[in-house]
Formats: C-alpha cells, structure tokens, sequence
C-alpha cells in the first residue's frame, strides 16, 4: 500500500480510483483463469474483521451457482488447517495479517490463493495473489474495502468457468451517480446518532457481510458500540431488546417487513433497499440499484460511508487515529516486504 490519506480523501477519489483499479484486478483474474488456478472444487476464504466481510456476498454468488464455498474467520481455526480440496483465499489488505498468514503456510502450497492490497508484502510472497494495486487507503478501511469487495466479487464470477459480469466495467460510474443521488439524504440522517449508545446493523443473506463492515465502521469510526447479525438470526429472538439505538437493515424481501415492524413500534430504522418504499417519520428508506450481490455490496459499503462520516462529525469524533493498537496482529516485515 503507497500509504494511509484521510478519511475525506480516500471518500472523494473512491469512484475516479475504482475506475482504474477494477480493470487492472479483472486483467489479473483473468490470468489466473487462463492458467487454470481458479477452477475446481470451491475456495474457502479465510480473514480477519473487513476482509472476512468482503467475502460474503462473493460467497454467496459462487454458491448461487452450485458451486460449495464458504468464508472463516481466520483466527477461529486450529491449525494446522485439516486437509482439503478446497482452494484456500486469503484476504489481508495489508499482506500481514498474522492469522491469515498462518492459515495459509499450514496448507499445501497449491492451495494458497491472496487477495491483498500492498505488495511487496508476507501473504504476497507466499501464495498466488491477486493484488489491488497498492491503493492508498484511509485507516479505518474505505477504498481498500470496496475495491476487496470487486476483486473478490470477479474472482467469484469467474470461478470454474464462470465469466466476469460486464456491470464491473462500469461500477465506478454508478458508484459515482449513486453517491451523488443519496449524499444529501444520508448525511440528513446522522443526527439520528447524535445520542445513541448503540446500533445494530441487520443483513439478508449476501448483505450480512455488509451489516458486519457497517458495524466494523461504527466502531472504528465513530466510536458506537453496534452489532451486526444476518435477518433470520435477528428475528430468532435478538431484536427483542430493541431500545434507544438506531437500527440499520440491508435488504429487499423480509427486511422491509423487520424494518416497518421496528419503526411502527417507535424505533428509527436506516432501510437500504433496492425496493421502493415510502418512508415515514421513524423508517428511513435509501435505495440502491439492483445489482448482483458483490456489486450491490459495493454500494452498500458507500452509503455506509457516508453515514459514518456524517455520525462522527455529529458527534465531534476524531476518525483518523484507532483508540487501541495491537501490536500482534500484523506481522513484522524485512526491507524486501517478507516476514522479518
């Protein structure tokens, strides 16, 4: 990765920046397709925090297709990872995620598949990697995200014979259009935060990766403890303790049956919906396009973007400084960018 630029900057050039990379990760799929790397039995994608959200939605396009994939937390394995047939992705925008590390040097090495944004770098060095480019990143992850999301998102698509979906080549310009349709209305809504103690963030199935990135930046961001959940585990008892937060749903079928429940009986509810839905003074409804799942996460990821960056300036938040720093989560590196 070149470096770290502020929040603001990575938010202003994400559209023109998702332009140029896109092209450049689909060229690179396209070379591991044309080698025969990506086919067969179904990946598993391993990471940690963003980049295990990243993959959900490319998750469930592959299995859409009948193809068994499946995404884990790259720190909830014993290791040595148990003998396999399936591909092992690792997803680390850094290349130094210690756990994600970990996870692919215990597998055969013609398992180990990356998807990382900087290069030189530990996970680069040791599988076969689709880079992003080295696109600078803000801290808490904006560009970095989205463009994880794409690159996973292609390689899903063009997975066992599969095509890259033509929409990828003009994402950045709906991304763009998007964005300029839906600033004013969601900034609008950050005053509904100005309070809260906390908000969860609901997903239907390939939008559950976008609930947890939502509540990943909540926390990071502005600082509001916030939980994501898919919607069927949400109705299985967990929005019984709907209180003072605000709640936060992604998705087009019984997602708007969740959120007309919770805000008839009171409760503020942020609806982003590819479905047309009239609002009242507790439902909120932003809509997207309806786009496949990984690129309909895309555009997820910005209005959540531009949510939070509109919650932390209510709430005079510092957003480009963590709070903790943990120093065993990255590995160290030598001037060559392998691990020290």
């Amino acid at each position: 990765m070149i470096g770290y630029i502020t929040f603001a900057a990575a938010r202003a050039t994400q559209a023109d920046e998702l332009g140029r990379a896109i092209p450049r990760i689909a060229d690179r799929i396209e070379e591991r397709k044309e080698a025969g790397v990506l086919s067969g039995p179904g990946p598993i994608f391993v990471g940690i925090g963003a980049s295990l959200a990243a993959a959900c939605a490319p998750v469930w396009s592959l299995r859409s297709r009948g193809i068994h994939s499946w995404r884990l937390g790259a720190g909830d394995l014993p290791l040595p990872f148990p003998e396999s047939v399936h591909p092992i992705v690792g997803i680390s925008q850094s290349g130094r995620s210690a756990e994600t590390l970990a996870v692919l040097e215990s597998v055969a090495a013609e398992l180990r598949l990356a998807v990382v944004n900087s290069e030189p770098s530990p996970i680069a060095q040791l599988a076969s990697t689709i880079s992003l480019g080295n696109l600078s990143d803000s801290y808490a992850s904006t560009l970095g995200y989205t463009a994880t999301v794409a690159a996973l998102g292609m390689l899903a698509d063009a997975w066992d014979g599969g095509r890259i979906d033509p929409g990828w080549t003009t994402l950045h310009e709906t991304f763009a259009s998007v964005e300029d349709g839906v600033t004013d209305q969601v900034v609008g809504l950050a005053g509904l935060f100005r309070t809260v103690a906390s908000c969860d963030f609901v997903g239907a199935g390939p939008a559950v990766g976008s609930a947890e990135a939502g509540a990943l930046l909540f926390r990071e961001v502005a600082r509001i403890p916030a939980t994501a959940m898919s919607t069927r585990q949400y109705l299985h008892g967990s929005m019984e303790s709907a209180g003072d937060g605000v709640h936060v749903v992604l998705g087009d079928s019984r997602e708007i049956d969740l959120a007309t429940t919770l805000s008839d009986a009171g409760h503020h509810v942020i609806l982003i919906t590819g479905e047309d839905v009239e609002p009242s003074a507790t439902l909120h409804p932003v809509r997207l396009p309806k786009l496949p799942a990984s690129q309909r996460a895309v555009l997820e990821a910005l209005v959540l973007q531009i949510l939070v960056g509109a919650v932390a300036d209510v709430r005079g938040v510092e957003i480009e400084e963590f709070v903790f720093h943990n120093a065993d989560t990255k590995v160290p590196v030598d001037a060559a960018g392998g691990a020290a």
